[in-house]
């Protein structure tokens, strides 16, 4: 039977590593984002590379009603064969102290990062409970462990991930649906980018001095996680450059990079 793994937030970073990392190995997609010409691209690219199925699905996960549309849509025989959701969808805006910050910046991350993984989860769960197992790998962060000096809302909502992804283990272990907490550290990705409003300069130095995660050492432990026997769950991983020991204590310079 083929496997298909459904994939949010597809068109950059994490999720678009993770969805070259099933398909090379064999898994058909689902692959979800809000930018339509990049999932098309995505999915072009990934057919003729691998010789596997991908479905695109263009909706924000902020939208609810648009979620379930969306999810409601697949076609039966695709919706079948899901037997893994990866909720990558996430982002940080702005850092600095708390009385600071931008309430918009704090509503597109909280309606992001925990609603959005929510109304996401909702919807795909009672597929993966027709199918009969299956498994979710929640993205989160080590800003979900520990809080850093200006990532205030950014990390409640990454601990708010965290419990979720323990919540998730707990109301779904009858059902024999796994559900994986990834927890990456500093990763080179458009993360920062996003978080910094498109100032480049301030993105790039945050990962000057030291050889931080790339996005496909991720995608690499999603796919590890995801292959265990079926008696094997990974509750919990947390991955870190070797540069790095904690979210603000980081190693920089020769022997750090």
């Amino acid at each position: 039977m083929s496997k298909t793994a459904l994939i949010t937030g597809a068109t950059a970073g994490f999720g678009e590593a993770c969805a070259h990392e099933f398909a090379q190995n064999g898994w058909n997609l689902i692959v979800t984002g809000r930018r339509q010409e990049r999932l098309e691209n995505l999915k072009s690219e990934i057919e003729s590379k691998y010789g596997v199925s991908v479905s695109t699905l263009c909706f924000d996960v902020r939208d609810n009603d648009v979620v379930n549309e969306s999810i409601n849509s697949i076609p039966i025989e695709v919706r079948s064969e899901i037997q893994l959701l990866i909720n990558n969808a996430g982002l940080a805006v702005g850092k600095g102290p708390i009385d600071e910050g931008v309430i918009e910046d704090w509503e597109r991350m909280i309606d992001t990062n925990v609603k959005g993984l929510l109304y996401v989860s909702k919807a795909v769960i009672p597929i993966l409970k027709e199918n009969g197992n299956g498994q979710i790998i929640n993205i989160a962060s080590i800003a979900g462990k520990q809080v850093y000096p200006g990532g205030n809302v950014y990390c409640a909502s990454k601990h708010a991930v965290d419990a979720l992804s323990q919540a998730m283990r707990i109301d779904l272990v009858s059902h024999g649906i796994k559900v994986t907490n990834i927890a990456p550290g500093a990763a080179e990705t458009e993360f920062s980018v996003v978080r910094f409003k498109g100032d480049q300069e301030a993105a790039d130095s945050v990962y000057q001095g030291y050889q931080p995660l790339v996005a496909k050492d991720i995608a690499e432990t999603a796919y590890f996680a995801a292959t265990r026997p079926p008696h094997v769950t990974l509750n919990d991983i947390v991955i870190m450059p070797t540069a790095q020991a904690s979210p603000a204590v980081l190693h920089k310079g020769e022997s750090g990079a």
